[in-house]
């Protein structure tokens, strides 16, 4: 499997009780075909609003690893441990698999 099949998603529930999508996959472009981007992001999405966006080090064929990726963020984020913040989840996505 491959993320670029599709993005991996959990929805977290924040401490103020709003609902957090956290999406791990590569993200769209118009301009380049999905087949040839190589680039995994890290979002949250509050309110149906992008609330952090981060670029990862997975590679797009990393699937099980993403989905350990959404799951520590989606229980930081549950937890109050992490905000909903491109800062907060940075230092997760920034380490090796």
């Amino acid at each position: 499997m491959s993320l670029r099949a599709g993005s991996i998603e959990e929805t977290a529930t924040l401490p103020d009780g709003r609902q957090a999508l956290v999406r791990v996959g590569i993200p769209a472009d118009d301009y380049i075909a999905t087949r040839e981007l190589e680039t995994v992001a890290a979002e949250v999405i509050v309110d149906g609003q992008v609330a952090a966006s981060v670029a990862t080090v997975l590679r797009p064929e990393q699937d099980s690893e993403a989905r350990q990726l959404v799951r520590e963020i989606a229980a930081g984020l549950g937890s109050g441990d992490l905000e909903p913040t491109a800062g907060a989840i940075e230092p997760l996505v920034l380490r090796l698999p």
